[in-house]
């Protein structure tokens, strides 16, 4: 499920520009930035979602690790073989693309085989992460209305604001009030995203890991 950046995967916050003035919206009365994903992620449902699933699936999700890891060891010494050809003085265009092709098509089946393998746990997280969504907005409606917030944006909206106008861990603090625990347990048919079941879910789950170095077309 791609909700909420990936199932709250977060990406690194760029580092603060010194040199750069306060800009005047950040000094505005009741302006506040807020990071939902990260509200998300710092709640206790999902810590504790977190943690269920860990330990319910342990069996599934090491299976997985333990595939993974046989199938980039498959797979690298195909990329190197490659890479070695790709290098080689008059190197065969057609000879290349078919190696290309034919570890692109043994990496696609290794995607499908470990979603497979994945795919309990990823829905349990999706459900998990579903449910806290839910009670989100009022959330951050209550935080809003607690810290007397007029105007609220993402931190990557503003290229300067004081760290007191953060008021993620407000919007996490009134998750956990309203959304103390959650289920791992999806009901029968449901689907990443509110769809039926027989239809294809809101998003597969994560790739595994690529081998060090892809083969590039030439």
């Amino acid at each position: 499920m791609k909700t909420l950046k990936h199932l709250l995967i977060a990406a690194a916050a760029p580092a603060a520009i010194g040199a750069f003035a306060v800009p005047a919206i950040a000094q505005t009365a009741g302006m506040a930035v807020a990071n939902p994903e990260g509200a998300v992620a710092q709640s206790n449902a999902w810590k504790t979602a977190q943690s269920q699933i860990q330990t319910t699936y342990a069996a599934q999700i090491q299976q997985a690790q333990t595939r993974q890891q046989a199938l980039n060891n498959e797979l690298r010494p195909l990329v190197e073989a490659y890479q070695k050809a790709a290098s080689a003085p008059g190197a065969n265009e057609a000879s290349l693309r078919t190696q290309a092709q034919q570890i692109q098509q043994r990496e696609q089946a290794a995607n499908q085989e470990l979603a497979r393998l994945t795919e309990p746990a990823q829905r349990a997280r999706a459900y998990a992460v579903e449910q806290i969504s839910a009670q989100l907005q009022a959330a951050v409606n209550a935080a809003v209305a607690r810290k007397k917030v007029t105007m609220l944006v993402r931190p990557e909206a503003v290229i300067y604001t004081a760290p007191t106008n953060d008021i993620t861990a407000d919007v996490t603090a009134e998750l956990n009030r309203l959304v103390p625990n959650v289920s791992i347990t999806p009901p029968a048919g449901w689907q990443p995203g509110g769809q039926q079941n027989g239809q294809q879910p809101a998003a597969a789950a994560p790739a595994p890991a690529a081998p060090a170095q892809q083969p590039q077309g030439r």
